[in-house]
């Protein structure tokens, strides 16, 4: 069997004995010394902020806890939440917690709705960041010598880099060809034997689509892994690009403010799953509203404190992204906690007319239905004072047709799956294929020109 499809038949075939685990005595520890080295971790990640983050230290105060009072791992409910308005209150440097000239690198989210969030990284962070970049890209089947290439943009957006750093830890060769120009990526794929692609899904499936143009043949072609992030990858999108690609694919998550990519990747025998790197990362499912533990299992929105993380380091920070969390054993043989892969926040919830719309309802609809491509939009405005939402959707190329009532067939249908999933009607207009603007970063699926009320 081929290097290339080694990773696939094992997923198909359910044997994962041969596949690379990072770190097996930590990845594949008991639950028990699991949570004993979270609350190790916590204990002195506590004592590490409040004694040197004033803003923890006053509000730490303010409830009456101290240090010495976290003992358990159920303690971490005695401590405050962390948000993004924190993080911008304090901007920039206020919730560091060491000298600035032990800082060794800086990145910032783009704050294109305010101040931008800032984080730094020690030394000791950087060693820790690609560590979980080293275990999540394992479980995607990559190995030392893969030759991976970036297509993510560099600048301060924490993805390029952490993946970057892991990946040349691990011993991978890096091809540092960054965002843009996909002509000149699939020239590198086939010039540098590129194995492994960093990318967004969407872009990813805009380069099966530029290359299929070009003649460029997937199947031949030295790539075997894709390492997808920045967006949510949909089971659809993600066995569309699988078979045009002829790779396997992954994602992973990760935030800038509790350290970037690598908080949770996904192995290949939990695919709708993602393993948590517990030892760094302690979290909670709380219900959205109250703040409060959901019951095992159930859907909440995702808390997470990283453990041993030094510059600048956050107590449960609430992500508003919506999951939930389980420990059952993995086939894989990681014993660590996994969770559901991210496909809504509790922040990018529409209300139409009064019913709670989320994009991915949207995206699960539409690539259920047989010539819709992975590629929508939904505009949001209102028309005689009410809400009213339009759904742009993109045809396949075999789909697309000359004959109004063909399309108009197809036009309703799509309106009569959507009103049956989101209880609230939808316009939907067809677009052409290679209608939706394709884009290198993370895609613009909602445009809301509602005017925000007064």
């Amino acid at each position: 069997m081929t290097v290339k499809g080694a990773a696939l038949a094992a997923a198909a075939a359910g044997d994962f004995s041969e596949l690379p685990i990072h770190n097996p005595s930590v990845e594949c520890a008991s639950r028990e010394r699991i949570r004993a080295i979270q609350l190790a971790g916590l204990i002195e990640q506590v004592a590490w902020t409040y004694e040197r983050v004033p803003w923890y230290r006053a509000r730490m105060d303010e409830r009456g806890v101290s240090p010495a009072d976290i003992r358990t791992l159920e303690d971490v409910r005695k401590l405050p939440f962390t948000d993004k308005s924190v993080l911008r209150d304090t901007f920039p440097y206020g919730l560091f917690a060491v000298p600035l000239d032990e800082v060794v690198e800086l990145h910032a989210s783009s704050g294109t709705t305010g101040k931008p969030i800032v984080v730094g990284y020690n030394a000791h962070d950087m060693d820790l960041w690609a560590d979980c970049i080293m275990r999540l890209v394992q479980m995607a089947g990559v190995v030392p010598g893969d030759r991976a290439q970036m297509a993510f943009g560099y600048g301060m957006f924490t993805g390029g880099f952490g993946l970057h750093y892991g990946l040349q830890k691990l011993g991978c060769m890096m091809i540092p060809a960054g965002s843009g120009n996909t002509e000149r990526h699939i020239a590198m794929i086939e010039d540098y034997g590129t194995t492994v692609l960093v990318a967004t899904p969407s872009y990813a499936l805009h380069m099966c689509e530029v290359g299929e143009q070009m003649g460029f043949d997937w199947k031949a072609s030295t790539l075997r892994v894709g390492l997808f992030g920045g967006e949510p990858c949909p089971p659809g999108l993600k066995a569309e690009i699988e078979g045009r690609m002829h790779i396997v694919c992954t994602d992973n998550y990760g935030l800038t403010e509790v350290m970037g990519p690598g908080v949770s990747g996904e192995c290949l025998a939990s695919r709708d799953m993602q393993h948590i790197a517990e030892d760094h990362f302690l979290w909670e499912v709380v219900d959205p509203e109250t703040g409060e533990p959901v019951p095992d299992g159930e859907e909440g929105e995702l808390a997470l404190t990283p453990l041993g993380k030094q510059a600048i380091p956050v107590l449960r920070y609430r992500t508003h992204d919506l999951t939930r969390v389980t420990c059952e054993p993995c086939a894989c043989g990681r014993t660590h906690a996994r969770m559901r892969k991210v496909r809504s926040r509790s922040d990018d919830m529409l209300i139409i007319r009064g019913t709670n719309v989320f994009p991915s309802q949207v995206e699960d609809v539409l690539a259920g239905i047989e010539g819709v491509a992975p590629h929508y939009r939904i505009v949001v405005d209102t028309a005689g004072g009410l809400d009213r939402m339009t759904v742009h959707a993109e045809l396949k190329p075999e789909a697309f047709s000359d004959s109004f009532q063909q399309m108009e067939a197809l036009r309703r249908l799509v309106e009569e799956r959507l009103k049956g999933v989101l209880l609230v009607g939808a316009r939907v207009k067809l677009v052409e294929p290679g209608g939706i603007e394709r884009t290198t970063g993370k895609a613009r699926h909602v445009e809301d020109k509602r005017k925000p009320s007064a």
